[in-house]
């Protein structure tokens, strides 16, 4: 047999075709998402993303008699995995430009408001779930931590959490889908972020409280977007959108090198328990340390004329990362299965329509206080984040600050390190909550003191004034 009857007999097969015919129906799904949403005027008004209309569009198709095998859940999981690490790394890529208008303390209390919103969502989570453990409905008594996780974090980390979340359930056996129970919360926060932050809208709008503005031509991206100064030709003797590709690539392999290296390490029980299952979860945390320290590794040869032209185009990164987000929630939402739901549609509905209120209230009035000068563009741009993705808070402020002329938008793209840092604690304590029902408790309590204090640093100015009155 010769190389092309190998060839021949290789890509003549269903198997060959698997990957793309899936991918493809992801990019259908997309399109007509997006053509509902710009040809039905209240979807046009609803601010959902297309991309989670074109995800509900799957879940509507999977529905009919033998249409569910045409869509294979365990890759739309892998999909929406790695759609996420690859999307954080293009973002930290991007060569950042701090803007004057947003401060650099008021960066930090962003990252802190980002921060404590996890936090109370995992609080209000936790406490719906070890209550219905504690009443003998056999539900997973760590599962309320999915809700930062959905409504936070977005459909990959809420993915990757709950993979981990039904091993341990298992352990301990308890039936729990942990992955359609995340992917569950973070389709329904792209919904609340999107439904709830119009309907508030429009109310203030009423009340007189907002201006009506237009989208203007003045977001449309000028020559300097496309391309910086210095950087490399678009097409040489390789393409530059190829480079940005390969770069995103190799730094994602190289967070796949860590994590393997890591897994073969010794780290004790709290390693082997906690810190490992981990690592895999936290690709796109690992996927942004790594991006950051290989741009800086990039200037360094520049300085060091070692590179003599730019490589990295910020244009291009942005749509990179827009380009997974998007196939991430079309994924995501595809790979949601109902056959468990009805196992856990009550606490379900409950931690999700909780965790909207508490995060709405928590939201509106940390932003009243931190954001005096334009609270409802904080409000607006930090609650479609803190519900959906960064897009959702973009897409929400742009509605009453269309040429970002307050710090808002600046203030919702600089907290990103911030909140990493802030936020890591949690990050931990989403890998010991489940070992136990002692250690959710633990971490139940560990959340609460950790909310207070963010809290009272953001209110801190307030708090004090207050003492300094009443002495």
């Amino acid at each position: 047999m010769t190389i092309l009857d190998v060839s021949v007999m290789t890509f003549d097969r269903p198997e060959a075709w698997q990957w793309l015919v899936q991918f493809c129906i992801l990019a259908v799904a997309l399109l007509l998402g997006n053509v509902l949403r710009t040809q039905i005027p209240f979807l046009k008004k609803s601010l959902l993303p297309s991309a989670l209309l074109g995800g509900l569009l799957l879940l509507l198709f999977k529905a009919f008699p033998g249409c569910r095998e045409i869509i294979n859940k365990p890759m739309m999981e892998i999909v929406t995995y790695h759609a996420l690490g690859l999307g954080f790394v293009a973002l930290a890529l991007k060569n950042n430009k701090v803007e004057s208008k947003s401060s650099g303390m008021k960066v930090i209390e962003t990252g802190a408001l980002t921060a404590a919103t996890y936090v109370i969502q995992g609080i209000i989570g936790l406490v719906v779930s070890i209550l219905f453990f504690l009443v003998g409905k056999k539900f997973f008594y760590a599962a309320g931590l999915l809700l930062p996780m959905g409504y936070g974090q977005g459909p990959g980390q809420a993915l990757n959490i709950g993979k981990i979340y039904t091993g341990w359930a298992e352990a301990q056996g308890i039936d729990f889908a942990g992955a359609d129970f995340g992917l569950s919360i973070a389709a329904m926060g792209f919904i609340v972020g999107s439904l709830i932050g119009v309907i508030y809208m429009n109310i203030l709008r009423r009340k007189g409280k907002l201006s009506s503005k237009k989208i203007e031509a003045a977001q449309v991206n000028k020559l300097e977007d496309y391309e910086g100064k210095g950087e490399i030709p678009d097409a040489e003797s390789i393409d530059k959108l190829s480079v940005q590709i390969c770069m995103v690539l190799f730094v994602y392999f190289l967070v796949y090198l860590f994590t393997n290296w890591i897994q073969g390490m010794d780290l004790g029980n709290f390693g082997t328990n906690t810190l490992k299952p981990l690592l895999w979860g936290f690709n796109f945390l690992l996927g942004t340390l790594f991006g950051i320290a290989f741009k800086n590794i990039l200037k360094v040869f520049k300085k060091q004329r070692i590179m003599e032209r730019e490589y990295i185009n910020n244009y291009m990164l942005n749509r990179i990362g827009g380009f997974c987000f998007d196939i991430m929630i079309v994924a995501g939402t595809a790979a949601i299965s109902f056959d468990e739901f009805g196992k856990f549609v009550l606490p379900f509905s409950i931690i999700c329509a909780l965790g909207a209120i508490v995060t709405f209230v928590y939201v509106l009035w940390i932003s009243k206080h931190l954001y005096p000068d334009y609270k409802y563009e904080g409000f607006f741009s930090m609650f479609g984040m803190l519900t959906g993705t960064a897009s959702n808070g973009m897409i929400l402020l742009r509605e009453i600050d269309p040429k970002f002329e307050t710090p808002a938008a600046n203030n919702l793209v600089l907290q990103a390190l911030a909140a990493v840092v802030l936020g890591f604690p949690v990050l931990l304590l989403v890998g010991i909550a489940p070992q136990s029902l002692q250690s959710t408790w633990i971490t139940l309590g560990i959340l609460v003191v950790f909310w207070a204090v963010l809290t009272v640093f953001m209110l801190r100015k307030k708090v004090f004034k207050r003492r300094t009155e009443n002495q």
